[in-house]
């Protein structure tokens, strides 16, 4: 490989660049594999239906909530520098937060078993059905992000993104029961509210009016109440949408503007059936 001249540039400059990024966004190369391994380790914790692991006593459960902290710990030292009681209380508030946060997903998985006939136990719901395993991992990566600890929220959802195709922003305040069914291309944003009993169908956007830098720190998504159903590929926006509770949208409806309660939205379309005895003769086509 020559060191000159190629294409207006020279490897030697290209290689000044390289370290320059390479020392201004020096991540931990770790970071990502040990944030999933973090959660998988809360997961197989918090159910059964994911380890061989046998509690046998409550001091079995308490030391093993001990050793959690401490690997939270070791996790924040990573993305937070020479804050040691920082991050030592922030671990604290973190691990204070599962019983609560065990006690929604139970909540969350109960709802989902209630509400879809084809599910045959909670326990289905838990193993199989990507909806609870997205809010799941959505409800863990949310107690990290309402304690400003960075990337790791993003790191955590992101991968649920990944395995499950539902994309839920870790700053999205989602009360519970919450139910998703089906799941795949849901897409709830950061400032997004949703209340009780909340049920939602793949595809839907709970999304932005703007996508502008400026408005990062404003209400940019929609709030949804109480007992609300959307069905597939609806699209509600705007921080000032709010839907109101015991509403029905309906597949395909787009929204930017507020709903009142009891409300039922639908997109609606025309459909033309011809019988084929009354039918033209169908042209022929090459390709």
């Amino acid at each position: 490989m020559s060191t000159g001249q190629k294409n207006n540039f020279t490897y030697s400059e290209f290689a000044d660049k390289l370290l320059v990024k390479r020392e201004l966004h020096a991540c931990n190369a770790s970071l990502k594999r040990e944030s999933i391994d973090l959660l998988n380790e809360l997961i197989d914790f918090l159910f059964p239906h994911f380890s061989n692991k046998v509690y046998y006593s409550s001091k079995d459960v308490l030391a093993k909530l001990q050793l959690l902290e401490r690997n939270v710990i070791s996790l924040l030292k990573i993305v937070i520098d020479n804050d040691e009681t920082g991050i030592e209380k922030s671990a604290d508030k973190f691990i204070s937060r599962i019983p609560e946060v065990h006690d929604m997903l139970w909540e969350d998985a109960e709802a989902i078993y209630q509400g879809d006939p084809a599910a045959e136990s909670i326990d289905e719901v838990i193993l199989a059905y990507p909806g609870f395993m997205a809010i799941l991992i959505y409800r863990l990566a949310h107690e990290l992000y309402k304690l400003n600890i960075p990337i790791i929220p993003r790191i955590l959802t992101e991968h649920a993104h990944q395995i499950t195709g539902i994309d839920i922003h870790p700053g999205a305040e989602i009360d519970s029961p919450f139910f998703i069914d089906h799941g795949t291309g849901i897409v709830i944003g950061e400032t997004t509210n949703i209340g009780k009993n909340v049920k939602i169908y793949q595809g839907v956007t709970l999304g932005a009016l703007s996508v502008e830098k400026s408005l990062s720190h404003t209400k940019r998504h929609p709030t949804i109440q109480d007992d609300v159903i959307i069905y597939s590929q609806a699209v509600i926006l705007g921080g000032d949408t709010l839907i109101g509770k015991n509403s029905i949208i309906g597949g395909n409806a787009w929204i930017t503007q507020s709903i009142p309660a009891n409300s039922i939205v639908y997109s609606k379309s025309e459909v033309k059936v011809r019988l084929n005895e009354k039918a033209f003769d169908a042209p022929e086509f090459i390709i």
